[in-house]
């Protein structure tokens, strides 16, 4: 009865399942296999944890790189394209609690010409608090950040478009911009369909790819008097308080401005993109566990060889009073053994590479001149680890669950 009162217990299977795992077995061919497994879980277990983080450290990088360029909050009208507000409404949006500055923003597309060449670009119209709104000062990488000076204005332009128009900034040649003028009529010469104005770049900036190949900073003034509209503005761009809730905020904004405006923050504004990243993430993460499955069919082989050549344990274990349920205990808790050390293998080497390359960046860009970084970005998060864990622990589970039930009841038992 004591004994039986034993062997029954949860440390019994255990034991027996640890003496299984650590000694030698009678075949060479078990150890083998018993070793892929855990190799098989621990590089997959390990893949899936850098992937994660260097997923979430481009993830990251790009929020930042967005960050410099799109305010906290932007408001846009629904129907059309600009609008015109009151003195009234503006003073009552920079008394909401949270909102820090604001700035008037005219967009429009147009034609640049410097030189010889041509370019198809958006140009931006800002005021002076627009410095305040975004840091785009850390972007400059040549001239520096300057749109009007003792009544001259000048022009921010994109890395891509300079590049493609050969923009210089020796205020030796200007840069022409053409927009379709709103009075126009119907004319013999072309160029009586277009307002143009000069101005002088001042500055080039680098963010990104689709803002560096599409967008010419230059004052709200400018803009308006190309566009022969002093008084409308496409967006508000708003930068929130860094304490500030900034859901409170935007709902807020958006009462002030009724149902006729879109009041968005900084996801908001670049929704598909951020959607898109996330479904990346998880697409390559579900790959992953896949390949960390079929690298766990090893512990399905191991096990069916270890029960096959312990069925003369499991026939005493049986004589003593142990019942099946208890035998498949020691065997599910072999598997489970062999998922639980390769995923702290697993883990312990994957978070290791991370530190390493948060702290040296030994694993470096290709071409590193033509990257804002040199190393690829890695930022491990909690969640990630605990979520790898509990992936690589079911799919081990899993993988021990199948030959335990199937092969003791249809060939152990049969020989009890």
């Amino acid at each position: 009865m004591v004994l039986n009162t034993i062997i029954k217990t949860l440390n019994f299977p255990l034991y027996i399942a640890k003496r299984y795992l650590f000694a030698k077995k009678s075949h060479n061919a078990i150890n083998i296999i018993s070793a892929i497994s855990l190799a098989g879980v621990t590089i997959g277990t390990m893949a899936l944890i850098i992937v994660l983080s260097v997923f979430n450290g481009f993830d990251g990088l790009i929020q930042t790189l967005f960050n410099t360029f799109d305010p906290d909050l932007k408001i846009t009208i629904v129907e059309g394209k600009s609008f015109q507000t009151d003195y009234e409404k503006l003073r009552q949006l920079s008394e909401i609690k949270g909102v820090v500055v604001f700035s008037k923003i005219v967009e429009e597309n147009a034609l640049l010409k410097y030189g010889e060449k041509q370019y198809i670009a958006t140009i931006k119209g800002v005021d002076s608090n627009y410095y305040a709104i975004n840091n785009m000062d850390s972007s400059i990488i040549e001239g520096k950040f300057l749109l009007e000076n003792e009544g001259e204005r000048y022009a921010i332009v994109g890395q891509g478009i300079a590049y493609y128009l050969q923009v210089g900034l020796k205020f030796i040649t200007p840069l022409t911009i053409y927009v379709p003028r709103k009075s126009a009529t119907i004319s013999m010469n072309p160029e009586n369909a277009f307002n143009q104005k000069y101005i002088y770049p001042s500055g080039i900036f680098n963010v990104l790819q689709d803002y560096d190949t599409k967008y010419v900073l230059v004052p709200i003034s400018f803009a308006q008097e190309l566009l022969e509209d002093t008084l409308s503005i496409t967006s508000i761009e708003i930068k929130a308080d860094e304490n500030a809730e900034i859901a409170q905020v935007q709902k807020e904004v958006q009462q002030l401005f009724g149902p006729q405006f879109d009041v968005k923050n900084r996801y908001q504004q670049k929704e598909l993109f951020y959607r898109i990243m996330k479904y990346e993430k998880w697409a390559i993460f579900m790959i992953l566990s896949f390949i960390l499955a079929i690298a766990s069919f090893n512990i399905v082989g191991s096990l069916s060889m270890l029960i096959i050549e312990k069925k003369k344990d499991i026939a005493t274990l049986h004589s003593i009073g142990a019942d099946s349920k208890l035998i498949r205990k020691v065997f599910l808790f072999e598997g489970i053994m062999i998922s639980f050390f390769g995923a702290f293998l697993g883990l312990s080497l994957g978070l290791i590479i991370c530190a390493l390359q948060i702290k040296y960046g030994f694993v470096q860009f290709p071409s590193s001149g033509s990257f804002i970084i040199s190393a690829y970005p890695v930022n491990i998060k909690l969640v990630d680890v605990f979520l790898v864990l509990i992936t690589v622990l079911i799919i081990g589970f899993l993988a021990a669950w199948y030959p335990v039930k199937f092969i003791i009841k249809r060939y152990i038992s049969n020989n009890l």
